[in-house]
């Protein structure tokens, strides 16, 4: 099973929040802000937060205004990129195109499509930015269109979907 740490999905939060404020007037929030807004442990959310520093996705600041502000625009900061940056390279095997200390490698028949697969899941998260996530009516607005597409198609909404008949 593929499944994101709990320390990314809090990532995740903190920049889906940040995203929201950004251009506010008190677009800067502290650590302790964003814990107790989604009930996180506040030395946890700390810990994140300054990863993402320490990898440039977030710019903090000291002092009584202080707080973190994303490094750049919304837009221009995938999902992938904040995954990658709490818990490293996505891995689906245990060998990588670097590392062949399995000692099936010489003999593995599925390391290949497994890499393909791997590199499809970091292509689809590279494609979701920030911005997207933050978006509150974002994903009810495309599902009302794809369904407007299919009505106006006359195509039955599910056609092509699930076992082959007959």
């Amino acid at each position: 099973m593929l499944r994101l740490s709990k320390k990314a999905d809090y990532a995740l939060i903190a920049m889906n929040h940040l995203a929201r404020t950004q251009g506010s007037p008190c677009a800067s929030t502290s650590a302790r802000d964003i814990a107790e807004r989604y009930d996180i442990p506040i030395e946890l959310m700390a810990k994140v937060l300054q990863r993402l520093v320490r990898t440039g996705l977030l710019v903090s600041t000291q002092g009584t205004r202080g707080g973190y502000m994303l490094s750049r625009a919304p837009v221009s900061i995938s999902v992938a990129d904040v995954i990658q940056a709490i818990d490293g390279p996505f891995t689906v095997t245990a060998c990588s195109p670097e590392r062949h200390d399995c000692d099936q490698y010489s003999k593995c028949n599925v390391r290949g499509p497994l890499w393909q697969i791997r590199e499809r899941i970091v292509t689809t998260l590279g494609m979701v930015s920030i911005a997207e996530m933050a978006a509150e009516n974002e994903p009810a607005t495309a599902v009302a269109v794809e369904l407007a597409v299919v009505r106006r198609s006359g195509i039955p909404a599910g056609a092509g979907h699930g076992p082959r008949q007959g």
